[in-house]
């Protein structure tokens, strides 16, 4: 429990007689809001991202009903920097790497200290939880019914940030250039190309969010040709440039799923 409370008592009777009014209404608020905090760590290390988004906001509008007007903000920055490290701490009992950990605590209180304030605390909560689960989520293995498209995706997804091209995705899967985007298309629907622009989208959406590198430099680091092709691939797929993603807070992640296939007849 990280809130302390300080509700000023009331009183009345006097002499001997004088009982303190709102000590058991301030107990069984502070039980609730423990409660409430347990029920969101769950929510959280189960990967509910929806319920933990929900439940952070009542702690959220405790939190700010704790505090006076003047300290109020001070009060949210200090409850979400000290949960950040109640988060990184369950994190190594789960034997989730000590880097990730500290990563993820120290990128939660950067985030914090440059962005949170109590208009928007609701925003950079989320921002935290969807950080969270994109730092621990595991990377699920593709379940297409071709053995070849489904190396070729986990390939791409373990080493989005490597160069590659169709050409040297078909010699290391030791089929020809045709034929792995022609099964490529037929079983992921898209094309080969649009998968890994695609992925790179997606994870540059986390080093916009939560690092300060340079919009070009992310770029770079994701071998588009130029920063100005990776402004209109990510819009593409976003509908916002790298800039503007990176300065809304409210926006959503763009996400992509596979299809889920019906049992049909591979075609080698």
């Amino acid at each position: 429990m990280m809130i302390y409370m300080t509700t000023e008592k009331q009183a009345k009777g006097t002499g001997d007689d004088r009982i303190e009014i709102g000590s058991v209404e301030e107990t069984i608020a502070i039980e609730k809001f423990a409660e409430a905090e347990d029920q969101f760590l769950r929510d959280l290390f189960h990967l509910e991202k929806e319920k933990a988004k929900q439940t952070i906001r009542s702690l959220i509008d405790d939190v700010m009903g704790f505090s006076s007007d003047a300290s109020r903000q001070q009060g949210l920055k200090y409850y979400f920097i000290t949960l950040a490290g109640i988060i990184a701490r369950q994190m190594k009992q789960l034997h989730i790497p000590v880097e990730k950990a500290f990563y993820f605590n120290s990128t939660c209180i950067k985030l914090i200290e440059d962005k949170l304030n109590e208009h928007n605390a609701a925003d950079v909560a989320d921002e935290l939880i969807e950080f969270f689960i994109y730092s621990v989520e595991e990377r699920n293995s593709p379940t297409l019914l071709h053995q070849t498209v489904n190396g070729v995706i986990q390939y791409i997804d373990e080493h989005i940030q490597s160069p590659m091209s169709v050409e040297g995705l078909a010699a290391k899967f030791d089929v020809s250039t045709s034929h792995l985007s022609r099964i490529f298309h037929e079983h992921s629907g898209i094309t080969l190309v649009e998968y890994i622009n695609i992925k790179k989208v997606e994870e540059s959406q986390y080093y916009l969010s939560f690092s300060n590198q340079k919009i070009s430099d992310i770029s770079d680091d994701f071998n588009f040709c130029n920063q100005s092709y990776y402004t209109r691939i990510f819009k593409k797929y976003t509908g916002y440039t790298p800039r503007k993603f990176r300065e809304n807070i409210t926006r959503s992640y763009f996400k992509f799923t596979l299809p889920e296939e019906k049992q049909v007849e591979d075609k080698e």
